[in-house]
């Protein structure tokens, strides 16, 4: 095998530097705008079957174990931190239906949600205010991030689980499964609303 060329190892070396996963995007600016694409498609190749891989996760690249080995670099003491049964839902409600505001979650839910429900995902990271509906009150609508895709090991929200997958895993309570099943299946096919407005920030 030949060796890397000097934008391969410069892209490799950028990426195990970052504080956190980068676009391809902001590598090319970091390297004075070269065209990063063949070298981290080299770099995926190289490490595919390693203890590392270089993964996409929401359109943001990173080094991250290898699936087979997580086991060895846990730490002997976790701080895990376990999501209500409420803040569950609201996640999976987001992930389906983003971006979606606080009346459709709760429209869906059929209960009131606390705001300290939203707050505990907004602090984790895996849900964002995505900007307001442009409606009478203008509402603040929510989507999931890239550090919620990259948690759970996701490249896009298509790599969500479907129906069968839900059932399998028991995810779905018999009583509710077919009202639950129709609104998933209405919010992977969901295409974001007309008269919504991006937050500038």
């Amino acid at each position: 095998m030949s060796p890397p060329d000097d934008l391969v190892r410069a892209v490799e070396a950028t990426l195990f530097a970052a504080e956190e996963p980068m676009t391809a995007e902001a590598i090319s600016t970091h390297l004075g705008d070269a065209d990063v694409k063949a070298a981290l498609a080299e770099l995926c190749a190289h490490y595919e079957g390693r203890g590392v891989r270089l993964v996409e996760r929401g359109r943001r690249w990173q080094f991250q174990t290898a699936p087979d080995l997580a086991h060895l670099l846990r730490r002997e003491r976790m701080d895990v931190r376990r999501l209500s049964r409420a803040a569950t839902e609201v996640l999976a409600i987001v992930a389906y239906h983003e971006p979606v505001s606080r009346a459709e979650i709760e429209a869906i839910r059929g209960v009131q949600t606390a705001k300290g429900t939203l707050d505990v995902l907004l602090e984790a990271g895996w849900v964002r205010v995505a900007g307001r509906r442009e409606v009478p009150g203008r509402p603040v609508i929510y989507a999931t991030t890239p550090d919620f895709l990259s948690h759970f090991g996701l490249a896009s929200r298509r790599d969500l689980p479907g129906i069968d997958e839900l059932r399998a895993a028991g995810l779905l309570d018999p009583v509710d499964d077919d009202l639950v099943a129709e609104e998933l299946e209405r919010g992977t096919d969901r295409e974001p609303a007309t008269g919504e407005s991006a937050d500038s920030d």
